[in-house]
């Protein structure tokens, strides 16, 4: 899986032990980045609809969300030829191998020879997409950054002299679900579906920014980059309300009121924009509701510290570690009650009330 800030990698494990606790068959990822929490709701036996604006997420719904045992052996072929193939050097490999570093060149030209063959086999999804997949963690194992793509390393990493090498995305066992790339509060009031994961954005950083290597890996528009991190056009006009400090909360409203689910999953970084007292009055409208804090470590990129591009630091680390609020809300008040009980690494009622 791609390295990624916003990943609930070391928050699954409690996610899919409260899935697990909910009367649910049917959910929704509704701002589901790379797809991790999908995963384990599919893991868990739930039917899952996999919900993103980013056209990378849309590629790895239908990878690890929608994909099965059969798509993958229809593919397996293909992935052995296209790892084959020599490199061909491309606009891939200009923009962000040679006037940016995020990759070296001869890594880059294989991306470049290897993204081109994929569209060439016109494959159905989602075939398409877990090949679209499988180059994504390709170039990402071999990557020279911190894990955001606003930035790259002054000196190459270790890794990035690595070759290239594609290999299979991980089966993930469960019902076969669907993606959709739409806007989260469009799509909300047309949601069916018996539980609704919520982690929208949660400060001024775009995702269409912090991962602009992916979008254009996956988009293949060689769209016009600007700045020393070579980033796509459209990141200075694509916003998000969540994103802006005044907006969010009014996003968030709009988005809880358009959602008629019985059970919701929410979760939030005390970095975010979202007073957590705010968050849980407005949730307590909607049903009962049982919260839990969870502490975990920063991104490795924060704790590094910030660097200028000549490679001066030029900022301090303020912190190296992160709580996640996690809102559990439904109309059952006995489940609502006990379904973090027993459950380890969190302190439930550490909700500010």
């Amino acid at each position: 899986m791609i390295k990624y800030i916003g990943s609930k990698r070391t928050l699954v494990p409690l996610l899919a032990q409260v899935f697990a606790r909910l009367p649910v068959k049917t959910a929704c990822d509704l701002f589901a980045g790379t797809t991790r929490v999908g995963q384990a709701m599919r893991r868990a036996g739930l039917t899952v609809l996999s919900n993103d604006l980013a056209t990378y997420s849309e590629a790895l719904g239908q990878a690890y969300v929608v994909a099965g045992r059969p798509q993958r052996e229809a593919v397996r072929d293909v992935l052995r030829e296209l790892d084959a193939l020599p490199g061909e050097p491309g606009y891939f490999t200009k923009t962000f191998c040679e006037d940016a570093r995020y990759f070296q060149p001869h890594n880059g030209a294989r991306v470049d020879a290897i993204r081109s063959a994929i569209d060439q086999r016109r494959l159905p999804e989602p075939e398409r997409g877990l090949l679209l997949t499988a180059l994504m963690e390709a170039a990402d194992r071999v990557d020279s950054t911190t894990g955001l793509q606003m930035a790259y390393l002054k000196a190459w990493a270790p890794r990035s002299y690595n070759r290239l090498q594609l290999r299979m995305p991980e089966t993930v066992e469960g019902p076969p679900g669907a993606v959709t790339r739409r806007a989260a509060n469009e799509l909300a009031p047309e949601l069916d579906a018996d539980l609704v994961y919520i982690d929208p954005p949660y400060n001024q950083h775009s995702y269409r920014s912090n991962y602009h290597v992916w979008e254009t890996l996956v988009r293949w528009d060689a769209p016009e980059p600007y700045g020393i991190a070579m980033k796509r056009a459209d990141c200075r006009t694509t916003k998000s309300d969540y994103n802006s400090k005044r907006r969010a909360p009014h996003a968030f409203d709009d988005l809880i009121d358009r959602l008629s689910v019985p059970w919701m999953v929410v979760s939030f970084n005390n970095e975010g924009y979202h007073d957590p007292r705010r968050v849980l009055a407005r949730l307590r409208e909607h049903g009962y509701v049982n919260v839990a804090e969870v502490d975990f470590k920063r991104y490795v990129g924060a704790q590094i510290g910030i660097y200028s591009p000549s490679g001066e630091k030029v900022g301090a680390v303020s912190h190296l570690r992160n709580k996640e609020l996690l809102f559990v809300v439904g109309p059952d008040r006995a489940v609502v009650d006990g379904v973090f009980d027993g459950v380890p690494g969190v302190r439930p009622e550490a909700a500010p009330v």
